[in-house]
């Protein structure tokens, strides 16, 4: 069975950590976008997005997800334009 868009993502922008903080809503949706501008990816609308995270039992705010990758440096980048 092929991975969903969702799958893929989260295996290649996100990480699961013991410690440290979680990630809120605004942060997993924009590391999404981040990740399906570089992976030249439509996204999904925001939606179509929580739903699928609902349906993996992610909760942002208490799934303890990290980011991760060339995603989660474009997200903090684009966030954060101070940085550069």
């Amino acid at each position: 069975m092929a991975d969903t868009q969702y799958d893929q993502f989260l295996n290649e922008a996100t990480a699961y950590a013991d410690t440290g903080s979680v990630l809120g809503r605004d942060c997993l949706y924009g590391v999404y976008t981040s990740w399906c501008f570089l992976s030249q990816t439509a996204p999904q609308p925001e939606r179509s997005f929580w739903a699928a995270m609902a349906e993996k039992r992610i909760r942002p705010g208490r799934s303890k997800l990290r980011i991760k990758g060339p995603a989660a440096t474009d997200y903090i980048l684009s966030s954060y334009p101070g940085l550069v």
